[in-house]
């Protein structure tokens, strides 16, 4: 265990004080995006037990109030299952961005180790080593979070699609 400990802690010592920021993204996108799977198969669950309920005891579905009852019930439904879905979105847009920083930054050690060595090559691999790891873990954790978000956004629309279709106002 303390080898796997020692391995992460030169890893990101390599990779410069950029890669913690992209740690700390990433793990914050795929608490979000656990959370959101959760919800969907547990709370959601229940929320939507108790809005067909609601909506099959009403006595009258088809005037224009209860039009717009199906679509407030419908909306508040969605609202709940849209959240931090848009927070998930931008942290996929910014882990490539925080990448890049990491790149600029290795890339001004580059710069200073040629200036202050005159080009001596492993004085300049850490600035290398700093500018290449946090652009591939930008991109591995945008990678595993576009796949993720991909398939719950999928799902959150079949279960939007669900409500949509389920209050009908035939009767």
């Amino acid at each position: 265990m303390d080898v796997i400990f020692t391995a992460i802690r030169s890893f990101l010592e390599a990779g410069g004080d950029v890669l913690y920021l992209i740690a700390i993204a990433t793990f914050c996108m795929w608490a979000l995006i656990f959370e959101r799977f959760w919800f969907i198969n547990t709370e959601h669950k229940h929320d939507v037990g108790k809005v067909l309920s609601y909506w099959e005891g009403r006595p009258e579905r088809t005037s224009w109030n209860a039009h717009m009852i199906r679509l407030r019930l419908i909306s508040e439904v969605n609202v709940k299952l849209n959240a931090n879905m848009d927070f998930i979105k931008t942290l996929i847009s910014l882990l490539p961005l925080l990448g890049l920083l990491g790149t600029v930054t290795g890339m001004v050690q580059v710069f200073e180790a040629m200036n202050y060595t005159g080009g001596n090559a492993r004085s300049m691999a850490a600035g290398v080593s700093a500018a290449t790891i946090p652009t591939m873990s930008g991109m591995v954790a945008t990678l595993s979070g576009v796949l993720a978000n991909t398939f719950l956004a999928s799902k959150v629309q079949s279960e939007s699609d669900y409500m949509e279709d389920t209050l009908t106002m035939d009767h």
